[in-house]
């Protein structure tokens, strides 16, 4: 797996993000938004994934857009990520966009080495991960969750749950005490992802500043 690096590489703050090529178009800007919004120096890991529906899936789902079905590689990537998250002495947040938010929202019911889980627009219509959701609990202290407010217009039956189903997580999260943002993002799925992950970054990290502090 190819991996990238931006900021700060010996920062304490450490993001990790799995990426695809256009994304890849995009982190400059991400980066620099990060740097505005995050007030700390810190360390983005982007991991260059490949296969997208396969390696951030996690279990198998038929097609829900195209022919390509989803595979069950979550598990094997997060493995990988993990080899990035070996010095505890360092603040860990795993984010994304798209199909890369759902995985970063799966990996904080893997392990509690994330203090937070930033999904942008993820893909929470992925067949079973309501479910998934209601017979667990995450690992983490913060959730930040958005999506955009044209996304669930969509004539997908299986996308267009999108918007319920993010409701519900967000809701099912609170009741859970997850400290937990849900922000609704002007436009359609499409529509600025480095600004949606930057943000999405920079509320995680805030609200550990605001707990390291009050405690």
């Amino acid at each position: 797996m190819e991996v990238l690096e931006y900021g700060n590489k010996s920062a304490q703050l450490v993001l990790l993000q799995p990426v695809d090529d256009h994304d890849l178009q995009l982190m400059e800007g991400e980066t620099a938004l990060l740097r505005e919004n995050i007030g700390e120096e810190f360390c983005l890991f982007a991991f260059k994934i490949r296969d997208w529906n396969r390696e951030l899936s996690p279990w198998k789902a038929p097609a829900v857009f195209g022919k390509q079905e989803f595979g069950d590689g979550a598990e094997e990537t997060l493995k990988e990520i993990l080899k990035y998250c070996e010095d505890r002495t360092r603040k860990y947040c795993i984010g994304g966009y798209s199909l890369a938010g759902l995985f970063a929202l799966w990996a904080v019911y893997q392990t509690d080495l994330f203090q937070g889980a930033a999904a942008a627009s993820p893909s929470v219509w992925f067949p079973g991960f309501a479910e998934y959701m209601k017979e667990r609990r995450p690992k983490c202290t913060h959730v930040y969750l958005s999506l955009g407010d044209k996304e669930e217009k969509t004539r997908n039956p299986v996308m267009a749950s999108v918007g319920d189903r993010i409701r519900e997580a967000y809701a099912l999260l609170l009741k859970q005490d997850i400290n937990c943002m849900l922000e609704w993002n002007a436009g359609n799925h499409f529509k600025d992802p480095d600004h949606r992950t930057a943000r999405a970054f920079a509320w995680i990290v805030s609200q550990n500043r605001f707990c390291a502090h009050d405690s």
